[in-house]
């Protein structure tokens, strides 16, 4: 892997963009995602050596995308303090800005943003009182940060940790506290889906889902929270903050699944719709907190309840404090849009 590490770029031209997403925006097959440029591809784990290296497929057998991102996480290359560089990520080259709200498609469709957001959502919650409201969940919940030598726990692997005080559950409690300071009934799924084994992740986390829906039917939303990995061709290992009131803050990237792939989910732009009113939210409230959305081919599970999506919280090269100051941050402006959905 680190051969292939070494090959990493980021696409850098025409100012501040998107410098690739090893954890959700990661790796699809060719065939699934619009066409990028070559170092685009490799950042995005989409090179065909790679899909083959790491999962034994001949040439030619696609990857889901949920198999290929977890291909690539498990081969991260360690935060040091010497290859962090800090970098706030706006809508740049590629992406789609409208209205305040800026998108990144890795997909066939074309996107009117607009449309959507006139097309809104059917998302309704009813009042707290009759149940939980939201379910905070983390398919990949060892995934943790940046160590400055002072964390005492020990490492299950390279920025991923089974301890719950310093891995990604953290940041998914910081969340769930706001939502219940504003009034909103949360659940928080705790448990790790991608240990000891990583692969399969996000059919063990489906069924996790499931099983909490069927037993809470009050639950409209569906928050996966990670955090994300963003490395350059250099081994520069990019975090994505913005300065808050003085506070290092990480960026949020909210990243919504499509029927692109072939899967159905017949509602997608419902999501994405929800996704913008968060995302316009966030950087009304706080400019530059919220990165530019990310479409993207598969379902990510998405298609469970009208209200899911996935939270990218920082990345890898953050460190905690900075993703739950982040994390802080998005729920605040995730809970206006909430509220505004009550009894609606």
């Amino acid at each position: 892997m680190a051969c292939f590490l070494a090959l990493l770029g980021v696409w850098m031209a025409a100012g501040p963009v998107l410098a690739g997403q090893w954890v959700q925006t990661g790796a699809v097959s060719q065939t699934e995602d619009r066409p990028v440029p070559f170092l685009h591809r490799l950042l995005l784990g989409e090179s065909a050596l790679f899909s083959q290296w790491a999962w034994g497929r001949t040439e030619g057998e696609a990857l889901s995308p949920e198999e290929a991102d977890e291909a690539g996480e498990q081969n991260l290359m360690p935060p040091t303090p010497d290859n962090i560089r800090e970098k706030t990520i706006t809508g740049g080259a590629g992406s789609i800005n409208s209205g305040g709200v800026s998108l990144f498609n890795r997909t066939e469709k074309t996107v009117d943003l607009a449309a959507v957001a006139a097309g809104g959502t059917t998302l309704s919650f009813g009042p707290a009182a009759e149940g939980p409201q939201v379910l905070i969940m983390h398919t990949h919940g060892t995934e943790s940060f940046a160590r400055d030598g002072t964390e005492p726990y020990t490492e299950t692997g390279t920025a991923h940790t089974t301890d719950s005080s310093y891995n990604i559950i953290r940041v998914g409690e910081e969340i769930a506290r706001i939502f219940e300071e504003m009034g909103i009934s949360v659940l928080h799924d705790t448990e790790i889906y991608d240990y000891p084994a990583y692969n399969g992740a996000y059919d063990r986390s489906r069924a996790g889902i499931e099983g909490i829906l069927e037993k809470y039917p009050t639950v409209q939303m569906v928050l996966d929270v990670h955090r994300d990995a963003l490395v350059g061709e250099d081994g520069t290992i990019y975090k994505p903050v913005v300065e808050v009131d003085g506070e290092k803050t990480a960026q949020v990237m909210l990243l919504v699944g499509s029927d692109d792939g072939g899967a159905e989910f017949p509602d997608w732009t419902e999501h994405l719709a929800l996704a913008m009113e968060i995302q316009e939210q966030m950087n009304s409230l706080w400019p530059g907190l919220a990165r530019p959305i990310t479409l993207r081919t598969a379902r990510f599970n998405q298609q469970l309840t009208k209200g899911s999506l996935l939270v990218e919280v920082g990345s890898h090269g953050n460190t905690l404090e900075e993703a739950i100051a982040g994390a802080r941050l998005f729920a605040r402006a995730a809970g206006m849009v909430i509220k505004s959905y009550e009894g609606g």
